[in-house]
């Protein structure tokens, strides 16, 4: 297989992890407690992630206090978005939850500008009206209906995971900061603080099936630690648009994957809601990706981080 179409492969292949994992987290909520699993996603991730960093400690060196200070901060972050998205997809669709979530990619760029000159194009917030239009539409069932309180939780996912890369952005800027130690820290972070309330339902473990710990494992290796790395081996083997492209399509898989699998129904309007929601993420992401281009010949490739991360997975 050449090259280019292996990167796609991998790209895709994390696309399809990222947009599973909602009906995977909706499901394993189901079996357990919404804070049972966050401990778990994390305490697994964790061992697992501090496992490959010892093991590569002779070849890359310690963890550096900037990596530990840093990556505090950002795991603690990185917990409030995933304490959001679990308790919101365990109250919504997981159809709904990737399709609300992907409007991170709209407002990063705003977050990223607030207190910056400079602003984005007319176009950039007509793709926005586009996206809130969407969720209007995707959110109001069979008829016109104020949007339930997972839909909510997602909004609120959306914003804070759009806070959370750009924090990601500017505090790794300039930095010689390795992604892995930086991902083992957070895992770390957030298994100490999702311990403590988790710690009550810790007996339950010995009832749960074989079903729920594979959802678990699935959230915390596959949707955390590979597809961590896999998206970093395969951005740098290609461009960030194209990159930025086939990870988009992840609000497109969460979709396919919560009506194929998870028994879930679409109105005509909720689908109309979706179309919109994708073409105005697609859109708006394109409009900022070019107006860094027209700022400064080498933001296209800065802005990756910013326009396509779906930190928190």
């Amino acid at each position: 297989m050449p090259s280019t179409r292996r990167t796609d492969v991998v790209l895709l292949a994390v696309a399809v992890v990222w947009g599973s994992s909602y009906l995977t987290a909706k499901t394993a909520t189901e079996a357990t407690s919404v804070l049972l699993v966050l401990f778990l996603r994390y305490a697994i991730s964790a061992v697992a992630c501090v496992a490959v960093v010892a093991a590569a400690v002779r070849s890359s060196g310690p963890l550096t206090r900037d990596e530990l200070a840093r990556g505090t901060l950002l795991g603690v972050t990185q917990a409030a978005v995933l304490v959001l998205e679990t308790y919101g997809v365990a109250h919504t669709s997981a159809a709904n939850a990737g399709l609300i979530i992907s409007l991170t990619l709209v407002l990063t760029p705003l977050l990223d500008r607030a207190g910056r000159g400079g602003g984005l194009p007319v176009r950039f917030y007509l793709a926005a009206g586009l996206c809130v239009g969407g969720v209007g539409l995707l959110v109001s069932g069979t008829g016109l209906r104020a949007p339930g309180v997972g839909d909510l939780l997602m909004l609120a996912a959306a914003v804070v995971r759009a806070g959370h890369v750009v924090l990601v952005g500017r505090l790794t800027a300039g930095r010689s900061l390795r992604p892995l130690h930086l991902t083992a820290v957070q895992s770390v972070v957030g298994t100490v603080l999702f311990l403590p309330p988790a710690a009550a339902g810790l007996p339950l473990l010995a009832r749960t099936d074989a079903t729920a710990w594979a959802q678990l494992l699935y959230l915390a290796l596959f949707c955390g630690l590979f597809a961590f790395l896999a998206q970093t081996w395969a951005v740098q083997r290609t461009s960030p648009t194209r990159a930025s492209l086939l990870l988009g399509t992840e609000p497109v898989w969460a979709l396919a994957v919560g009506i194929g699998f998870g028994s879930e129904r679409l109105t005509a309007a909720a689908a109309l809601g979706a179309v919109l929601i994708v073409v105005g993420t697609y859109w708006g992401q394109a409009v900022e990706r070019a107006r860094r281009a027209e700022r400064t010949p080498l933001a296209a490739a800065a802005a990756f981080p910013t326009a396509s991360v779906s930190g928190g997975k």
